[in-house]
């Protein structure tokens, strides 16, 4: 009987010593675990250290220390105990270090975060395809078998500029994949432009520094925009003269690459690229020319006013010919019948006679 008594006795200590029940976490001098905090990637190994209490708080044979760990092999050594791990195996366990008096019991936990990093990280956008703009489209980011998804942060990118960050809610310790996602307003600027989203696992000043990263492949994106004209679309009229070549230019930009066509003042269709060009103009040529740019399903006119003028060059060089002749011979009248009138004289036979009887000429007698 005694024997017995003694055994239980013996049994209730051992279950005293190694089983932590109603832990104290405010005692003054609770036990000191070295790191505080452990960060480990699943598979790796893992250890800590915790003493007892800074000074030896009570006389060895009344200091009992012990942990409580479902993973790995601990050592006692007076008021310290070590604790390793070979293989992380277990995602979710909190190791406690403790020390028994005849009163309570003095713990301290060890919290560890077990992580995995992201298998895969794919960027996608939605509804996929060419984008149009001016459309609202959604950006999203998916992360693959990840562990713990509240310390994932994913950022989404336009090239190298950040357009959001996301965080996830799920507390799962366990790895999960996890979608994220953001709403975007496209525009032409965004045509041919990289899109891609990295997944970052923020563990705090214990995990890996820097922190982990796993990056999206790129996608360029294809915007539907346009038409947008380059030039105005009612230019000032145009004024030609008869025979002279007409180039009228008509530029647009958009994605797909704009469709030209030209209506002519005669209603007849004359498909361009930009340009339309007539070598010599006539008056048929007069009148209104219309340029129809097409793309992404819009249309956008250009309207040309023409008018041909008669080239009147040729009849002002003749009238200067004209002139120039009718002034020559102006000139050469002028000349023949005032300049020698008034310059040379002018004498008629009278003159002569009537010259002789006012001076008689003396005739010498034989």
């Amino acid at each position: 009987m005694f024997s017995c008594l003694f055994l239980l006795i013996s049994f209730l200590n051992i279950l005293r010593c190694f089983h932590v029940s109603a832990c104290d976490y405010t005692c003054q001098d609770k036990p000191v675990i070295t790191p505080s905090r452990l960060v480990v990637k699943f598979g790796d190994p893992a250890s800590a250290t915790c003493v007892a209490c800074k000074e030896a708080c009570l006389p060895p044979d009344e200091n009992i220390i012990n942990m409580e760990v479902s993973l790995g092999t601990y050592n006692i050594n007076g008021n310290t105990v070590s604790w390793t791990v070979n293989q992380m195996t277990e995602w979710e366990l909190t190791p406690k270090c403790f020390y028994t008096t005849e009163n309570d019991q003095c713990c301290t936990d060890l919290p560890i975060t077990v992580y995995k990093p992201p298998e895969s990280v794919s960027f996608s956008i939605k509804p996929s395809g060419p984008l149009i703009e001016g459309s609202e489209v959604t950006l999203h980011c998916d992360v693959l078998n990840v562990a713990p998804a509240k310390n994932l942060i994913v950022t989404f990118y336009r090239g190298q500029r950040s357009l959001g960050e996301e965080k996830s809610s799920n507390t799962a310790k366990k790895p999960v994949n996890e979608e994220f996602s953001l709403s975007y307003n496209i525009s032409k600027e965004d045509n041919q432009v990289q899109f891609w989203c990295e997944a970052k696992l923020e563990l705090g000043a214990e995990g890996p520094q820097p922190p982990l990263v796993v990056k999206s492949d790129n996608l360029t994106a294809t915007v539907y925009y346009g038409p947008e004209l380059k030039v105005p679309a009612d230019p000032a009229p145009v004024s030609i003269v008869r025979g002279e070549p007409l180039h009228l230019t008509c530029v647009a930009e958009g994605n797909p690459k704009p469709r030209y066509n030209w209506t002519l003042p005669s209603n007849k269709a004359h498909s361009s690229v930009t340009d339309l060009k007539i070598d010599s103009v006539d008056f048929q040529d007069g009148g209104q020319y219309v340029c129809t740019v097409s793309s992404n399903g819009k249309s956008v006119s250009v309207r040309f006013d023409v008018t041909v003028q008669e080239n009147i060059i040729p009849y002002i060089i003749g009238a200067v010919v004209i002139a120039a002749v009718l002034i020559l011979i102006g000139a050469g009248v002028i000349y023949t019948f005032y300049y020698k009138q008034n310059k040379m004289g002018k004498y008629q036979l009278k003159d002569v006679f009537r010259l002789g009887a006012m001076h008689p000429t003396t005739v010498p007698l034989c």
